[in-house]
């Protein structure tokens, strides 16, 4: 009895995991079309979006950064002479953009305007990458002198130096995080310690950037989005090879394909999109008026509509509630 009693429960659970899983897949596979002008999108660049679901576009063909909203009316423009490096979105009052060309950080705020200017000329070699850590601290790859620099490019002083005998070729990113260096090349992601120490290399393609959220770090290339296990693995959290560009806020994914703008998300539709507005239902000409009390084939379909919408709600959590009541009995019984 008690081992028929165990199986029981255990048929339970893989039920209830199963259940879980289903409902999980389906809410990640959740995918809109935006309507954003396909012309926007042309010859893109890079992809960013922030928290608060604007989108920001990069272009090499004419150096330019452009924002707009999620319904793609445009917020603010820069027409850039030299190529720059948009490092990313998630503070939009203070975006940093690196440029290598112009030995440079470029600051602009919420409408693309440029509010501050950090020479790097003057005072280093040639930096070939640099990451802003937060509003006043700047670390930088100095290639002539082979050394990670920690800047403090508000008071002009520089906090430390550390030697950096690593390869610089192909370089895309850089980022300092709990006294760990990520660097990132086309190829590969290679984690190291401050004393260069190497803790974590493995192989990556098309990469373009990394993408810090809270204490996670992710990593952004052309076609998917992975994810930084420390010291074991990258994960892959959202990949499609179709895409053209892929990116991601607290969220959603976005992926620009064949010109289009997507967006999977992980809430409802309903959530973070304006509802359309229900199509007028077609009534043909010829067709007899209902009797008093009597229902049109229509107003039918409009009336059961909210109906099957709640059995569906329902059957999400009727299952799950019955499987766990059925899980307590079995329990009870004397396991």
């Amino acid at each position: 009895m008690v081992a028929f009693l165990r199986s029981a429960i255990f048929v339970i659970t893989l039920r209830i995991f199963y259940l879980l899983s289903v409902l999980l897949f389906c809410s990640l596979s959740a995918q809109k079309k935006l309507a954003f002008d396909t012309l926007k999108l042309k010859d893109a660049d890079d992809l960013h979006a922030d928290d608060y679901g604007n989108l920001y576009i990069y272009k090499n063909k004419d150096f330019s950064f452009t924002k707009y909203d999620s319904l793609g009316r445009q917020l603010g423009k820069m027409m850039l002479t030299v190529p720059y490096k948009v490092q990313s979105v998630q503070n939009p009052l203070s975006v940093p953009l690196f440029s290598e060309n112009a030995q440079e950080m470029k600051f602009v705020d919420q409408n693309l305007n440029e509010i501050q200017r950090v020479d790097f000329r003057q005072k280093f070699g040639f930096i070939k990458m640099a990451y802003a850590e937060d509003l006043q601290q700047l670390w930088l790859l100095d290639e002539s002198s082979k050394r990670l620099i920690q800047y403090n490019f508000r008071n002009d002083t520089t906090i430390n130096s550390y030697p950096f005998d690593g390869s610089f070729d192909e370089l895309m990113d850089l980022l300092v995080y709990e006294n760990k260096v990520y660097i990132l090349t086309k190829k590969n992601i290679r984690v190291y310690n401050l004393k260069f120490e190497k803790i974590f290399e493995a192989a990556t393609e098309n990469a373009k950037r990394f993408r810090r959220e809270n204490d996670a770090i992710l990593v952004i290339t052309a076609q998917a989005i992975l994810k930084y296990i420390p010291e074991k693995e990258l994960a892959t959290v959202f990949t499609d090879p179709g895409a053209q560009i892929v990116d991601k806020n607290i969220l959603s994914f976005f992926e620009i394909k064949a010109n289009n703008l997507y967006l999977y998300t992980l809430k409802q539709p309903d959530d973070t999109q304006e509802q359309k507005e229900p199509e007028p239902v077609k009534i043909d000409a010829e067709q007899q008026p209902a009797q008093p009390g009597e229902k049109t084939s229509g107003e039918a379909g409009e009336k059961k509509e909210p109906e099957q919408q709640s059995a569906a709600e329902q059957q999400a959590a009727d299952p799950l509630r019955k499987l766990m009541e059925e899980s307590a009995e079995v329990q009870a019984a004397g396991v």
